[in-house]
């Protein structure tokens, strides 16, 4: 037993030893400003946002243990930051607000595992601009007299900024968009009546002021920013007495009328005090004008009129009245006058009445043709308007009620009585056809009376119709179409015209005229378009016609209309061939066309299908049906299968063609083709043949190659004949040229080719062949070997030129003797022998038979 209590005791003291060799952590101080340590001073400004890290934590254990963080809050208090348990690191979790809490006390600690070791620290919260500045004790209502002097403080406002610094300093101004009469002092807020200015009672009774409190400004969350406040201060003006009274409904007039009873009230003048806050007690009374004829009553303002009507002698009297204000202790106060007329005037009793020839009359009518003269006057009335009253009460104004601008009424004021006279002002709107009564109200009302009284009576125009229109014909344009075997007498189209004009101004007759209007006929009186019973339409020849239609009144007013009138054509024409028996050459492997027209005017009449009616044999050719071409059937590629369909061996072929139109009822017509069939190979060893056998349908064609052909040649041999021309005039000498034509014999002819062109050349050349003249014995220097000198070609007739140029003709040189048709004329035989025209000659004939030799020409 005693060994156990010491062994306990032994190992109570080893860990005891233990326990006081381990050494406990601690915070770094850092001072104040750092922001990590032991947050010694640490401050922290309120408007940083929530979860922001504002401090580290710091500390350090001398054993080297590793250590972890804590801070704790009073637990009444709310908790604002958190911390990391490792890294120390202290994050906001809650908004801060310096005007609710400037301090926050926490506990911050430091442990290794073993020991704890705990500081107490105070966090300050830093001002942010972050309040407005706010009014106290609003709202702000103020009663101020009206004889305020100016420059007085009238009330004084006051706002709290609960911020500190410049942020919590407020300076006060006025807001408003128009001049003010109040001002306030920037600091204390004292609201003063500004110098100069007055307040009106009876002007303004209350006046409403904007002052703006605002704060000197800070930064918050890191942005300045100024805050201010508004409040309304409401100034309400006390009256005081300084205005006299004020007569309302100025200005005055009363009316006496000729049945006005003694004692009656006249007008009643109204007046009051001018300081309507606290008004004083008014009273009235006359003090001149009445002559002992009105009296008013000091308490309501009534006058009254004391005489009666038949007593007042003026027309006219002029009352002052006087009111006096009675202050409260009972003394007069401040007075005002006003002027009163008062009129004596007839009752108006009496309407305007209207009069006609035999008294009172509320009904006029007249009869009369439509369209008058422009200012005609409706003498056919005799209306008078007369009020028996006097003076304004009968003056009266006069128009009338009705279709406007179309008459007018003069006059247009009466006083008392009139002859009332109606003009024509609008003779267009006066039309028989659109109204035929004319119904008005003559009015009658009083200008200048109360009453306006007025009358009126009925204007009845009965109008009478007149030739005033036109027949106008229900369409400008009439088409109509009828079929061109349509007999004589047929109807075609029907047209309407219109006169708006009763009786005999209004029937209408019709006729009809133009170029296309002689095969048709209209009835006088219904506008039936019928032909003419000779008639007989052909569209072929004349397809559409048009005229013109004329409606006519009985006094010649008459209108046109167009009339279109197509023919419809109708199948009446049969096809035609050109001929009844047609013949074709074809070539193997090329169609032959036959054609057929139809004189239809329009389709389907005029159109034609082919076919073969009779082909002996049957199969072998075929024919579009359109275009009326015929070839050999597809499966014939040769002359020798053509002969082996056909046992003799032709090479001509007969056919029964038909032309069928596609009218209804449809006509056709039959002609006999010859065909006459070759091949290709055959034709192209005679082209000459080929030409011709491919014109023999068409001879014109032959002849137009022909007439081209010759055209060409002739164009060739005049350019060459001019170019030659020019050349030798420019040479300015004589130079002729003479060719010789040598006849080549020609060949046999093989072809119809050959012999068309040896008969060409024959002729063409006959053309150009020289003549030549026996020698003559007569020539100079000439023996009789010698060939003869040809003839020297006739001199040109002499250019024109100005009569101021002299300039000598030179003999243009030609490019050869041309033989014509007629001999020549010898020259004179004294010509022949000068010696002048024998040298020439001789010249010539040396040139000549040199340049003959050089160029070797011949034709």
């Amino acid at each position: 037993m005693g060994r156990a209590p010491r062994a306990a005791a032994v190992l109570e003291l080893l860990r005891f030893c233990l326990v006081q060799a381990n050494f406990a952590p601690h915070f770094f101080d850092n001072g104040a400003g750092s922001t990590n340590g032991n947050m010694a001073l640490f401050s922290l400004p309120e408007d940083t946002p929530v979860g922001s890290h504002v401090y580290t934590l710091n500390g350090t254990d001398p054993d080297g243990d590793p250590v972890s963080y804590h801070i704790s809050f009073d637990p009444s208090t709310r908790s604002i930051f958190s911390v990391d348990l490792n890294l120390g690191n202290i994050t906001l979790v809650e908004e801060l607000d310096r005007e609710r809490e400037d301090e926050i006390e926490a506990i911050i600690s430091i442990s290794d595992g073993l020991n704890l070791v705990a500081e107490k620290v105070t966090i300050l919260v830093t001002d942010a601009n972050d309040e407005a500045p706010r009014f106290t004790q609003e709202p702000y209502v103020v009663l101020v007299p009206e004889d305020t002097p100016t420059g007085s403080s009238l009330f004084k406002v006051h706002a709290v900024d609960r911020d500190t610094g410049s942020g919590g300093s407020v300076t006060y101004f006025l807001q408003s968009l128009h001049p003010t009469k109040f001002a306030v002092d920037r600091h204390s807020g004292v609201l003063r009546l500004q110098a100069g200015a007055t307040l009106d009672y009876e002007k303004i009774q209350t006046h409403f002021i904007t002052v703006v409190a605002k704060d000197g400004g800070g930064r918050l969350r890191g942005a300045p920013v100024v805050f201010s406040a508004t409040t309304t201060v409401t100034v309400h003006v006390e009256d005081v007495q300084d205005t006299p009274p004020v007569f309302v409904g100025t200005p005055y007039y009363g009316y006496v009328y000729e049945d006005t009873v003694p004692g009656s009230e006249v007008l009643t003048v109204v007046a009051m005090d001018g300081d309507q806050g606290r008004p004083n007690r008014i009273v009235y009374s006359l003090m001149n004008g009445s002559g002992g004829a009105f009296e008013i009553n000091e308490t309501s303002g009534a006058i009254l009129v004391l005489q009666s009507p038949a007593q007042l002698h003026r027309e006219a009297y002029e009352l002052h009245v006087q009111v006096t204000e009675v202050s409260s202790a009972g003394s007069p106060a401040a007075q005002a006058m006003v002027p009163v007329t008062i009129r004596i005037v007839d009752l108006n009793n009496h309407p305007p009445t209207f009069y006609g020839e035999s008294g009172p009359q509320n009904r006029f009518e007249l009869s009369m043709y439509e369209h008058p003269p422009q200012g005609e006057i409706l003498r056919g009335l005799k209306i008078t308007v007369n009020d028996s009253d006097q003076g304004a009460n009968a003056k009266f104004n006069l128009r009338l009620v009705g279709p406007g601008g179309i008459f007018r009424v003069v006059p247009q004021t009466v006083l008392n009585e009139a002859q009332v006279t109606i003009i024509v002002e609008n003779s267009a709107a006066i039309d028989f056809e659109k109204s035929k009564v004319l119904t008005f109200k003559l009015l009658a009302i009083e200008v200048n009376t109360p009453e306006k009284f007025s009358s009126t009576a009925d204007i009845v125009i009965q109008l009478l119709d007149t030739n005033d229109n036109v027949p106008k014909f229900t369409s400008h344009y009439y088409v109509a179409r009828i079929p061109e075997n349509a007999p004589g007498g047929s109807n075609v189209v029907a047209v309407t015209a219109v006169d708006p004009d009763t009786g005999p101004w209004g029937e209408v007759k019709y006729s009809i005229y133009g170029t296309g209007a002689d095969l048709f006929l209209i009835h006088p009186s219904t506008g039936l378009i019928y032909t003419q019973p000779w008639a007989n339409l052909d569209a072929e020849a004349t397809a559409r016609y048009n005229f013109y239609v004329k409606a006519e009144d009985m006094e010649g007013r008459y209108s046109l209309a167009e009339v279109f009138v197509t023919l419809l054509d109708v199948n009446d024409h049969y096809p035609q061939f050109g001929k009844s028996i047609q013949e074709k050459t074809m070539v193997l492997g090329t169609p032959v066309k036959i054609e057929a027209t139809d004189q239809d005017a329009e389709e389907p009449n005029n159109l034609v299908d082919y076919s073969i009616t009779h082909a002996e044999p049957a199969n072998v050719f075929d024919i579009d049906t359109h275009t009326g071409e015929i070839r050999l059937k597809n499966s014939i590629l040769s002359l020798d299968a053509l002969h082996n369909i056909t046992p003799r061996g032709d090479r001509t072929w007969s056919l029964e063609v038909q032309a069928k139109d596609r009218g209804s009822p449809s006509f056709s017509t039959t002609a006999l083709l010859k065909i006459d069939i070759t091949d290709a190979e055959t034709l192209s060893q005679d082209p000459m043949a080929a030409f011709l056998l491919q014109t023999k349908d068409n001879p014109m064609k032959a002849v137009g190659v022909l007439a081209g052909i010759m055209a060409v040649v002739v164009a060739i041999t005049v350019l060459i004949s001019t170019a030659t021309f020019w050349r030798n005039k420019k040479s300015n000498k004589v130079l002729p040229v003479r060719r010789i034509l040598r006849r080549r014999p020609s060949p046999a002819p093989r072809t119809i080719r050959v012999k068309w062109l040896k008969f060409r050349r024959t002729k063409t050349a006959t053309k150009f062949m020289l003549t030549e003249e026996p020698p003559k014995k007569t020539h100079n220097n000439s023996s009789p070997g010698d060939p003869p000198p040809p003839k020297a070609p006739a001199l040109p007739p002499p250019p024109r030129m100005a009569p101021d140029t002299v300039a000598q003709w030179t003999v243009p040189t030609v490019s050869g003797s041309l033989t014509p048709q007629k001999p020549q004329q010898s020259p004179k035989p004294q010509a022949i022998g000068s010696p002048v025209r024998s040298s020439m000659v001789s010249e010539l004939k040396q040139k000549f038979e040199k340049k003959s030799i050089d160029k070797k020409a011949y034709f």
